[in-house]
């Protein structure tokens, strides 16, 4: 369940980025549509879907925006395997939203709509950009707030069908089952865009974000120490809080380099969160268009993390504190991404409402080293790794994303 919530935010915010974009200079964004196929491979998960995009305006001032998502995931990652099954599913968003232009200013509002077996989401944005001072400087404010339903998978013994647990969420007052739990969600942010000179711009972001509700995974569970059992442990359900909040705040520069057309990048983000969390990340980035129609660029970046203040891999006993989890996204560990992409711009004959097409395709490899999260799979493997003492686990994942996008 935590992969589906990563999942739905990382698409969430992408969508955003191209829905709520400030526009330049009181201009509303070309219209344009985008065919995306991506591919994840890593940890002994796959996913791989298609994503199509359209942004169209109907007036000068007004543009509307859509699109459709859907992924198709394999199998389950290590802390799942432990205590579940692999699993095959399949997941659908769906987006709509609009932009108004009024003069200087820019306003934006959407629905993402996200189904799956076992986690549905619904998230509503507001977003309104200030173009200033020249046009040099455009502040935003962007408001979001999203209702989660969560539901636990199992397979019935029975049919031999997988389906949802009708007692999951409990029992209402006159004994009926529940099926699924809550979370909500609100986010508030603020950017600032600022061209400092002819070849430099800055963008500083800073976002507050606050969860309640159900926060945890129904299938990650705990290990605590039971030398009486066969491998010296045993499984007991998660404990999370039932609230989070988390501030981020980031900085980042793009120079142009005249002499090249091109451009070099950077950037810093710092991540903290009630639930002790202190996130770091640091990345640069290279442009560099070439042969008139191609555009090659790479990018690097560094994330690293401390873990959750009730976070651990092997607790010493049951019930041994308040809050317990041992999902490895709460973990200490640090990761790298490595990546590099390539577009090229080519005409449609004979199609003269297509302005301008191209057509990128962009390979990331990312790996991540977890300081305090083990391979407990190996337990019994080799008479050294008992629990407590088996590998640390290392994730070698391949991001691979291709896409075609037309304006028009």
């Amino acid at each position: 369940m935590q992969l589906n919530v990563i999942r739905h935010r990382l698409l969430t915010l992408l969508f955003l980025s191209v829905c709520a974009t400030p526009a330049i200079t009181g201009v509303l964004p070309d219209d344009r549509t985008d065919a995306l196929y991506h591919r994840y491979q890593g940890g002994g998960i796959t996913i791989q879907g298609p994503d199509i995009l359209v942004q169209k305006k109907i007036t000068d001032n007004f543009a509307v925006t859509g699109s459709w998502y859907q992924d198709y995931i394999s199998s389950a990652s290590i802390d799942v395997k432990l205590s579940a099954s692999p699993y095959k599913e399949k997941r659908t968003q769906e987006t709509g939203g609009f932009m108004y232009l009024h003069g200087k200013s820019t306003y934006s509002a959407g629905l993402i709509h996200s189904d799956e077996p076992d986690y549905k989401a619904n998230t509503t944005y507001y977003s309104v950009s200030q173009d200033m001072f020249g046009d040099l400087s455009t502040l935003s404010l962007t408001y979001k707030r999203g209702w989660d339903k969560i539901y636990k998978d199992f397979k019935d013994p029975t049919t031999n069908q997988i389906r949802n647990d009708p007692s999951f969420g409990g029992f209402d007052k006159d004994g009926n089952p529940i099926s699924s739990k809550d979370a909500d969600h609100r986010g508030y942010s603020l950017g600032l865009s600022q061209i400092l000179t002819r070849t430099l711009i800055a963008n500083f972001n800073y976002e507050v974000l606050t969860d309640q509700g159900y926060l945890q995974s129904p299938y990650r569970q705990i290990l605590f120490l039971n030398p009486q059992s066969g491998k010296g442990f045993t499984l007991a359900d998660q404990v999370y809080p039932n609230t989070r909040t988390s501030n981020a705040g980031s900085l980042q520069l793009k120079y142009y380099l005249p002499w090249y057309r091109a451009s070099v990048g950077g950037s810093y983000r710092y991540f903290s969160d009630t639930w002790g969390i202190r996130g770091h990340t640091g990345e640069l980035d290279y442009t560099h268009p070439a042969f008139k129609r191609w555009i090659f660029d790479a990018s690097l970046r560094y994330y690293t993390q401390n873990a959750a203040s009730f976070y651990s891999d092997l607790f010493p006993r049951a019930n041994s504190q308040n809050f317990m989890a041992r999902d490895r996204e709460l973990a200490a560990f640090n990761s790298y991404m490595v990546g590099a992409g390539v577009s090229y711009d080519f005409p449609i004959p004979r199609n003269p409402w297509v302005n301008r097409s191209s057509f990128t395709i962009r390979y990331d490899h990312l790996l991540v080293d977890y300081k305090d999260f083990r391979n407990a799979l190996l337990i019994g493997a080799n008479p050294q790794w008992t629990p407590g003492n088996e590998p640390l686990y290392k994730l070698n994942a391949n991001i691979l994303q291709a896409y075609l996008s037309v304006w028009f």
